[in-house]
């Protein structure tokens, strides 16, 4: 017999922003001050502590950690006041969804038609960039609107949807949105002064660099906590002479970016 298992989100309307076990690992850097002691306490690799971190701070509206560096303990990390909140409250819903769930599972005598349901119902997105913004432009045309969504203080991204799906998510000034960007949509120069067509361009600096086979993942820091991945080849990393710290520019078409209601 199928057993009720559940995950906590915290919502606004039906938009999810953080789910339980991205929290843990929050809990985890403010009982080690380390990334690297906090993944290893959550059970996880240092690469996936990163991509729940980056994560995180990309679909907060405030930083959720902070870093600092030298010192005679060498720097650390640390939760935000922002973070902490949010952990606090994750922990207090905890304890009132497990009773929830041992009351249900008590009462239902078969899960199997209800998991066999959700599984195939549920959706997630494949592309590696998603960020939660605010609507702050609209610019309508016959056929095509731009709009531009503010995803920190300083950092906008510009999508360029079908007036019909504008339309239809009755997106307008003040509308939360998530907008997604495949790492493959996403070219990255040297020349942070280089002029291009392309209506979205972000400057910042290679935080990691994940080499495979054929392709590498670059995370680039766009500041106020915000990261953006795109993906090259391993010889254009050569080429380019690629490496941490390095100053970039991240530039993809409008056309590029997908919007989601959130």
């Amino acid at each position: 017999m199928a057993t009720l298992h559940g995950e906590i989100w915290l919502s606004e309307g039906e938009a999810n922003r953080f789910a339980l076990d991205q929290i843990s690992l929050l809990q985890a850097i403010d009982n080690t001050g380390s990334i690297s002691a906090a993944a290893k306490e959550s059970g996880i690799s240092y690469k996936t502590a990163w991509d729940r971190l980056e994560r995180l701070n990309n679909l907060s509206r405030e930083p959720l950690v902070s870093r600092s560096a030298g010192g005679s303990k060498g720097g650390g990390t640390q939760l935000t006041e922002y973070g902490k909140n949010i952990v606090k409250g994750f922990k207090q819903l905890e304890e009132q969804h497990r009773l929830f769930l041992e009351n249900l599972n008590t009462q239902l005598s078969s899960l199997d038609d209800i998991s066999g349901f959700m599984k195939h119902s549920l959706l997630q997105a494949s592309a590696r960039n998603q960020f939660l913004g605010e609507v702050t432009c609209v610019e309508r045309g016959a056929v095509n609107t731009e709009v531009i969504i503010q995803i920190s203080d300083t950092v906008n991204v510009v999508a360029m949807i079908t007036e019909h799906s504008c339309q239809a998510l009755e997106i307008e000034l003040g509308t939360a949105v998530i907008a997604l960007i495949k790492a493959s949509s996403v070219t990255v120069s040297t020349d942070t002064a280089l002029i291009v067509s392309a209506r979205n361009k972000l400057v910042g600096d290679i935080a990691r660099i994940e080499k495979g086979s054929v392709n590498s993942e670059l995370i680039i820091d766009l500041g106020d906590s915000k990261t953006i991945s795109a993906l090259v080849t391993n010889s254009s990393v050569e080429q380019l002479a690629l490496a941490e710290s390095t100053p970039v520019c991240a530039f993809w078409k409008a056309s590029s970016v997908i919007l989601l209601r959130a």
